[in-house]
């Protein structure tokens, strides 16, 4: 029981270290929405790139993303990546499947004689990620709609650590909010349906559609401190015989 209570407290010590920015470089924490281009720092860069190794965790071990300031092409998400000039790691068009704990560390020496300079970089990434419920594959960004459907949208912050969305919500003021294109809180119009679980970071949107629909936007916003961090938009499109639900990826600032 003491040895959980010590994991619990190193969690909520990890956690208070959370910072309101969305992709700034200093940000030990970046929040960002999938389909979106995102920048992590290395602070602890030497003067060049060649020492440094980029690896990625998600509870299962880590995968070495770049070596000696070289990309490994044997990772899935190789394309996507690039290292700036300053050694950040740059993730391009990200996805909810990148979330997680991002090492930055800097090795000199010879091969097989190298030794680790300085203390790690460590950044933590959560990527809200919206998807309809449907028959569908749910990495599909469309779902064929009808007027008089019920559609279900959810709305899930992604991170590395389950306890972080109940701490976030009751001390950091973490909000994940639906709200239509006027930006008003959709849970004061009885048409929708919202519901929100604070254990898994997710909130769902449920509604009927109807005729009026077409070009009906909705935004699924993620605020701390009652300051906006990122959003994603949904809007719903009729076009011709085959109907569709189009997502659309957006950044609010």
């Amino acid at each position: 029981m003491a040895d959980q209570c010590d994991l619990c407290l190193l969690g909520l010590i990890i956690l208070s270290s959370l910072l309101t920015g969305t992709s700034g470089v200093d940000d030990p924490h970046v929040l960002i929405s999938s389909g979106e281009n995102v920048h992590l720092s290395c602070n602890n860069a030497l003067s060049d790139c060649k020492s440094t190794t980029w690896t990625y965790s998600r509870h299962s071990g880590a995968v070495e993303l770049i070596n000696g300031g070289i990309k490994n092409k044997d990772t899935e998400r190789h394309e996507r990546l690039s290292l700036g000039s300053d050694c950040s790691l740059n993730i391009k068009n990200v996805t909810e499947e990148d979330y997680g704990l991002y090492t930055c560390q800097q090795w000199t020496g010879a091969e097989g004689q190298q030794q680790k300079q300085g203390t790690d970089a460590r950044v933590y990434l959560h990527v809200l990620h919206v998807s309809p419920s449907s028959s569908s594959s749910s990495s599909s960004s469309q779902t064929e709609i009808s007027p008089g459907r019920s559609v279900t949208l959810s709305c899930q912050l992604y991170s590395y650590d389950r306890l972080s969305c109940d701490y976030l919500v009751r001390s950091e003021g973490l909000q994940l909010l639906w709200v239509n294109q006027a930006g008003v809180d959709l849970k004061t119009d009885s048409r929708y349906q919202i519901l929100f679980s604070s254990d898994h970071c997710i909130i769902t949107l449920t509604t009927t559609l109807l005729n009026e629909d077409d070009n009906r936007e909705w935004r699924c916003q993620l605020t701390l401190r009652n300051q906006l961090q990122t959003s994603v938009r949904y809007t719903v499109k009729y076009s011709g015989e085959k109907q569709l639900l189009l997502l659309l990826f957006t950044r609010d600032f």
